[in-house]
C-alpha cells in the first residue's frame, strides 16, 4: 500500500479535478506575470493541495465512516485550506492568469453587472459573513441533516463545497492586507469580524463534547471504519476538533489582522510625517529671504 494509493479518490468527482486544475493554471500563469513571493507561492500551493487531500482521496471514505474524521475534514475545508489560499493574497496572480481578451470581454462587464455587484455586496458584509461562516458549521452539524447528508451522496457534496466558498470569501476578506479601500473593509473591522466567530464556534465544540448522548448515529448505523472506536470516544474528539483547533485557526486570523492594521497604521503615520516635513520645509525663510527682509 503506496501514496498513490491513498492519493486514489474514493468517489471521482470531475467538478473537483476541474476546479483545483482551473486554479492551478491560473495562479502558475499568473506568477509569471504578477510579482508573488516564494512564501505566498508556497502558501497558495499548500491549502490547494489540502482541499485536494479532503475532497477528493481514499481518505474520504474514513471521512464518512467516522464522526472525527469528518470534522477533520471540515476543519481542512472550513479553515487550514482556504486560510492559506486567502494568506496568499492570490486576487493579483489568478487575474493576470486569464487572458487580456477574456477578462475585456467576460470578466469585466459580468463583474460590473447591478445584480453581481449587489449580491458581492450581501455576501462580503461583515455580518452576513460572520453568520454564514458559523451558521454553515450549525446548520450541518444539525442532527437531522446530517444524517442526510451523509446518506445522499449529491448533499453531502454540496455540503463540502459550501464549507470550501463559504471559507474562501471569509478569509479572504479577514486576511485582505489592503487599506481600505480598496479592501472591503477596514483593519479594525476584519478583527472584530473574526473574533465574534470564536465563541460560537467554542459553544458548539464544548456541546458535542459534553453531550452525554450519540448525537449523529448515522456513522453507527452504516458502519464504523474504526471499530475500536466507541461511538461517544469519536464524537468527543470531534467536538475537541471544532472547539480548540478551529477557534484557535480563528485566534490566528485575529493576530494576522491586528499585524496588518499596525503596518498600516504605522505607513499612515509615516506619510503624515512626510508632509509635515515637507510643510515645515516651505514655511522656512531661505537665507536670501530673510536678508532681503533685514534689508526693509
Amino acid at each position: 500500500m503506496n501514496l498513490l494509493y491513498w492519493l486514489e479518490p474514493w468517489e471521482p468527482s470531475p467538478t473537483v479535478v476541474i476546479a483545483v486544475l482551473l486554479a492551478a493554471v491560473l495562479f502558475a500563469r499568473g506568477v509569471r506575470k504578477a510579482k508573488v513571493s516564494v512564501a505566498r507561492q508556497l502558501s497558495f500551493w499548500f491549502g490547494l493541495a489540502a482541499l485536494y487531500v479532503a475532497l477528493h482521496t481514499r481518505l474520504d471514505y474514513f471521512f464518512e465512516h467516522e464522526f472525527f474524521m469528518h470534522r477533520a475534514q471540515h476543519l481542512v475545508l472550513h479553515h487550514l485550506g482556504p486560510f492559506f489560499i486567502a494568506l496568499s493574497y492570490p486576487g493579483a496572480a489568478m487575474r493576470a492568469g486569464i487572458p487580456f481578451a477574456w477578462r475585456q470581454r467576460y470578466m469585466r462587464p459580468a463583474l460590473q453587472t447591478r445584480w453581481v455587484r449587489a449580491t458581492l455586496d450581501v455576501l462580503f458584509h461583515p455580518v452576513v459573513a460572520v453568520v454564514l461562516f458559523v451558521g454553515l458549521i450549525y446548520f450541518w452539524l444539525l442532527s437531522p441533516i446530517h444524517f442526510v447528508a451523509m446518506l445522499d451522496w449529491r448533499l453531502y457534496r454540496v455540503m463540502n463545497w459550501s464549507m470550501v466558498i463559504d471559507g474562501l470569501m471569509f478569509w479572504w476578506l479577514v486576511l485582505d492586507s489592503r487599506p481600505a479601500p480598496p479592501a472591503r473593509l477596514s483593519p479594525g473591522r476584519r478583527i472584530l469580524m473574526v473574533v465574534a466567530a470564536i465563541p460560537p464556534q467554542i459553544v458548539l465544540g464544548a456541546f458535542i463534547f459534553f453531550s452525554p448522548r450519540e448525537l449523529y448515529p448515522v456513522y453507527s448505523i452504516c458502519g464504523r471504519a474504526f471499530t475500536w472506536l466507541s461511538p461517544m470516544r469519536d464524537q468527543q474528539i470531534g467536538g475537541l476538533l471544532l472547539w480548540i483547533p478551529g477557534s484557535m485557526m480563528s485566534v490566528i486570523g485575529a493576530l494576522l489582522a491586528l499585524r496588518h492594521w499596525m503596518r498600516l497604521s504605522a505607513r499612515t503615520r509615516l506619510r503624515d510625517e512626510k508632509r509635515a516635513d515637507v510643510t515645515t520645509s516651505a514655511r522656512k525663510p531661505t537665507p536670501s529671504s530673510a536678508l532681503h527682509a533685514n534689508q526693509h
